[in-house]
């Protein structure tokens, strides 16, 4: 078996303590062991951030454009080994072939969208109040990126950091999820091979430990998190002792509205994709549908059909609609929270247990779980189980169901199913999120549009789009005075 390292200062290079390993294995079948990864440690991170502050010095001054072209090729790359690397991660963290072939699809996306920023890192130029004197401000890089992904998304999410800080002239320190690393390595390989000089994108693999040290490390600049509201609290706790830039996406409650004048056939279509797409393991995935009364018989008996006739297995078989949770510990976490729904009075129509039957019995495999009788105070309502498990609620009106989207501590994603364009104006207007979207589920975002979300979702900032280069970039404003004397701002004004 291959044996895995760290990438450090353009060579994979092994961790400080050889002997520490972890290991990464199917979650669709845990006999089956994709590799070993280096347990990292303080002492890896720092040999990392080292490599990065001193290729920080070139890379900066590399013209915007050429460093576009290396992301480019980047993206043709990732095109190239689309299947390669789509059949790597559903093998590797459990979703379905075609979502796999769609998460590698976004990086692709976002290389295509980034690389021509290199041309458009555009600052602005304006009027001074003096005469013979011009004044701007430029994007200046902000130095070195500590990048830390989760392991849903192991190709677009760090995609979606990467490339926006590489093209802003910074150098990275990349920790991906223990759950993904294997294909963490690959998109470094990628970038290693498009191009990208050494030191300017490190790798280091491992737990908690290296991901701290990443957070705490006094030469690193700026973290770009995504993971969990708790451990976001962490991460911007330990950067704001340090006044270090900050960025976190983090955890969603995301519901979805349907109105009696919606088209039900293409709500429910959306709302099934919604929940259980990547086995509901998406900061975006529905986990609350409000459903108007008139329609909400109808509705509940035909989704939770549906819901019942998913078929559960292997992502590479085509014939498949949902894989396993990513490992044990989010197999027992989905469980915890569906025994406490129904404990708190919540009615089970479908599924809430692990899923059995013919080539299950080794994977983390546990049946889409539908609730109804759910209330605002029960626990499911009010907290992310990142599962595939959804709750239905009967609303009388647009009113109500804005409301109770609302009723969350969270705020990254929303939709609303309806043919009138008032009603749907009006949530556009009072949902309290992020992202909102009409007669569409509430995944399914596009690199060139802002994603990110409101209260705990997050601190303010933005990935993707052209907002995902504020975080990687600092607005220095120039001024140069060509009258030959000296000019008192405010004063020579009077």
């Amino acid at each position: 078996m291959k044996k895995h390292l760290n990438y450090i200062g353009g060579k994979w290079v092994p961790a400080a303590a050889e002997d520490g390993t972890f290991e990464d294995t199917n979650p669709s079948d845990t006999r089956e062991l994709i590799g070993r990864f280096p347990e990292s440690a303080a002492e890896d991170v720092d040999s990392a951030v080292k490599a990065a502050r001193a290729a920080y010095a070139s890379w900066r001054l590399t013209p915007p454009p050429k460093r576009g072209d290396i992301i480019l090729k980047a993206g043709f790359l990732l095109q190239e080994r689309k299947e390669e690397l789509s059949r790597l991660m559903t093998r590797e963290m459990g979703k379905i072939l075609k979502e796999a072939r769609g998460d590698v699809q976004e990086a692709v996306d976002m290389a295509l969208y980034i690389s021509g920023e290199g041309r458009r890192l555009f600052g602005k130029t304006t009027t001074s109040e003096l005469k013979n004197k011009a004044v701007m401000s430029i994007r200046m890089p902000v130095g070195v990126c500590g990048l830390i992904t989760p392991w849903n998304f192991p190709v677009a999410i760090p995609s979606w950091k990467a490339f926006p800080a590489l093209i802003c002239g910074n150098t990275l320190v990349f920790k991906p999820s223990e759950d993904s690393p294997a294909c963490a390595e690959k998109f470094v390989e990628i970038l290693a091979e498009a191009g990208l000089p050494p030191g300017v994108i490190n790798l280091v693999h491992g737990s908690t430990e290296a991901g701290a040290a990443l957070v705490r490390h006094a030469d690193v600049n700026v973290i770009s998190f995504t993971g969990s509201s708790q451990v976001g609290r962490e991460v911007a706790e330990q950067c704001g002792r340090r006044l270090k830039r900050c960025s976190l996406e983090l955890g969603g409650k995301n519901a979805q509205i349907v109105m009696e004048d919606a088209d039900i056939e293409l709500a429910l279509e959306g709302a099934l994709w919604g929940a259980f797409g990547t086995t509901g393991q998406r900061c975006t995935a529905t986990s609350r549908i409000f459903i108007q009364k008139r329609i909400y018989e109808k509705f509940r008996r035909e989704f939770v059909r549906r819901a019942q006739k998913i078929k559960i297995g292997s992502g590479l078989k085509p014939s498949v609609e949902m894989g396993p949770l990513v490992n044990g510990a989010q197999l027992r976490r989905v469980h915890h929270y569906v025994e406490t729904a129904v404990s708190e009075g919540a009615r089970l129509e479908c599924g809430g247990a692990r899923a059995k039957g013919t080539g299950l019995s080794h994977g983390y495999f546990y049946q889409p779980t539908v609730f109804t009788h759910v209330q605002p105070k029960m626990t499911l309502f009010r907290e992310e189980a990142f599962g595939p498990v959804v709750c239905l609620m009967s609303v009388k009106n647009l009113d109500e169901a804005i409301h109770l989207t609302n009723d969350s501590c969270y705020g990254l994603s929303s939709s609303i199913y309806t043919k009138d364009v008032n009603r749907a104006m009006r949530a556009i207007r009072d949902i309290e999120a992020g992202i909102t979207y009409v007669n569409g589920p509430t995944i399914g975002a596009e690199v060139h549009m802002p994603f990110g979300g409101v209260k705990n979702t997050g601190n303010g900032h933005r990935e993707a789009g052209d907002s995902g280069l504020e975080i990687f970039s600092e607005w220095k404003s120039v001024y140069i005075d060509y009258s030959g004397r000296l000019q008192k701002a405010q004063i020579d004004t009077e």
